[in-house]
């Protein structure tokens, strides 16, 4: 089995066998102008770390990025992405004067939960309301910002 992961002018190539891979960089060396940079350590700024078992990623220095940008660095952690008890709803609190903050950490957010799973869905509740955000949604969206600050690592 081989693996081909592709973005613009970036390639990522690995297989089961290295037999497999170098065939398949030949293959490749022979359509199209290539440069072997080695083992990946980071691509699109997810950091890659190789295990005995395969790959680890992580976005640990985008999610310390995405808090900054927040002024959230030093906030205090929280254990849950979410208050369950706490829904949303489209017009509930004041409408925020300018939701270009709020809807830029939201895009942010989107673009973790590659390696953050556990966000996806609190993430998915906050794009729902980036046409008009609320100051509730705001203090949802800070809410993921807490937990990502408890388990950046």
């Amino acid at each position: 089995m081989a693996y081909l992961l592709l973005y613009v002018d970036d390639i990522i190539l690995t297989a089961s066998n290295t037999t497999l891979l170098h065939h398949f960089i030949n293959l490749m060396s022979q359509e199209f102008a290539m440069k072997d940079l080695g083992r990946i350590h980071q691509f699109l700024g997810i950091q890659v770390q190789s295990t005995k078992d395969g790959l680890f990623l992580s976005q640990q220095s985008y999610a310390a990025d995405i808090l900054t940008r927040a002024n959230m660095q030093h906030c205090k952690p929280s254990t849950t992405p979410t208050d369950t008890n706490n829904k949303l709803s489209a017009d509930t609190g004041e409408l925020l004067t300018d939701g270009s903050l709020y809807r830029s950490l939201a895009d942010t957010l989107q673009y973790l939960t590659i390696t953050r799973p556990d966000i996806a869905y609190t993430v998915q509740q906050v794009c729902l309301f980036m046409h008009a955000p609320h100051e509730p949604h705001f203090n949802f969206l800070k809410r993921i910002l807490r937990y990502l600050k408890g388990t950046i690592d």
